[in-house]
């Protein structure tokens, strides 16, 4: 049941009957501790969260009310705390969102501002809505996780960023106060909070296009480069909620570009090398999508155990061996890419189109670079790519 951040003063009617009904109320401190004495089993919800969901269903078939924050199921408790149940066992008992009453309060269109909770996130799934003029807003753990957030804006270079700091939204005891990022000093930030952010700042932009700039990533040499990374990111065609298996991950760039691509997308990375696998772990945590699962390990034999995937892309380990066992456990549509350098590889991409069809597409790119007091062009190794469908 949703509950106002400083008591049930105002809930609906069907909240207060809830209330006076139930056998065990649950929450966490702060919510109980605004609750009247109702008559009711206190539980108080332990930390970390998920330690209390077998305390909650030793109650199952008892009248139980479960307390949280605003609408539980907007980075809420909610869709973690249902499926653990059948769905004739819980009714919802919303009241407005902490994301309605932030927008409420600022006179934003929530329509046209990204939401996002980080409680329990890292801070670095916002990088990707970093941009000058753009707002945001944003669900903390407390006034810690406030100050850190402004600080790391400002080392990213968005330091002029406004924060509109709201706590306590929805009732007697809220605040709102506005300050920047590099300003940031407020030391009695009560929880919760949440914050509106209006992005201002000279610090680099992703762009929503696909080839990302390389030198957002760290990497050794083993990467996709970013001309040949939009060809293959338009070969590998990503649709919502599909699951990438990036086989030969180095930096993670393919991976990570896929993830950007939609929030509903998923992505494992086979990676060999222990130094590239923490690399590219790193590369997706610092661009916001810390969603990227990496898997230590040679294939073919690293991809047991892992959910079958919608599309493969092939950047390293290409083999004859590896091309069987994929076809021996893939399923009909799944989508194969394949990028090829050396000449050996290009021929195993030939056999393969021979055999099992598809197409081969050739780029050869060039930059222009100094040749003594002149300019002329400087030829990138060609890239072979293989596009199948099986």
């Amino acid at each position: 049941m949703g509950l106002g951040e400083d008591g049930p003063d105002g809930l609906p009617s069907a909240s207060r009957a809830a209330l006076d009904r139930a056998e065990i109320i649950a929450g966490a401190p702060r919510h109980l501790a605004l609750l009247p004495d109702v008559g009711a089993e206190r539980l108080v919800w332990p930390v970390p969260f998920a330690d209390g969901i077998a305390q909650l269903l030793a109650y199952r078939g008892r009248r139980v009310v479960m307390l949280a924050s605003g609408d539980p199921f907007w980075f809420g408790a909610g869709s973690t705390v249902v499926r653990h149940l059948e769905r004739g066992e819980w009714v919802a008992l919303p009241v407005a969102g902490t994301f309605s009453l932030a927008a409420s309060r600022l006179g934003w269109a929530l329509e046209a501002v990204a939401c996002l909770g980080l409680h329990a996130a890292p801070l670095e799934r916002l990088r990707p809505h970093l941009a000058p003029r753009a707002r945001a807003l944003v669900l903390l753990r407390d006034g810690a996780a406030l100050a850190a957030l402004a600080g790391w804006l400002e080392g990213l270079g968005f330091g002029n960023t406004v924060l509109h700091v709201l706590e306590r939204l929805g009732g007697p005891n809220e605040r709102h106060r506005s300050t920047t990022a590099q300003g940031f000093g407020l030391s009695d930030v009560a929880h919760p909070v949440a914050v509106g952010l209006e992005v201002a700042g000279p610090g680099p932009v992703l762009p929503c296009a696909a080839g990302l700039p390389d030198d957002l990533f760290a990497h050794d040499g083993q990467i996709t480069k970013r001309p040949i990374r939009a060809l293959t990111m338009s070969a590998l065609a990503p649709r919502a909620g599909e699951l990438l298996w990036d086989i030969g991950a180095g930096a993670g760039s393919i991976g990570i570009e896929w993830l950007l691509a939609h929030p509903a997308n998923r992505a494992i990375g086979f990676e060999a090398d222990p130094t590239r696998a923490a690399r590219a772990r790193d590369n997706a945590l610092a661009l916001g999508v810390d969603r990227l699962q990496i898997a230590l390990g040679r294939v073919p034999e690293a991809l047991a155990g892992h959910p079958l995937p919608d599309v493969v892309f092939i950047g390293g380990g290409l083999s004859a061996a590896l091309l069987d066992h994929l076809w021996s456990v893939l399923c009909p549509g799944t989508r194969v890419v394949a990028n090829a350098v050396t000449l050996g590889s290009e021929a195993l991409l030939g056999d393969a189109q021979a055999r099992r069809g598809g197409t081969l597409m050739r780029a050869e790119i060039s930059h222009a670079a100094p040749i003594g007091r002149h300019m002329g062009w400087r030829a990138a190794w060609p890239v072979m790519q293989w596009s199948v469908e099986i």
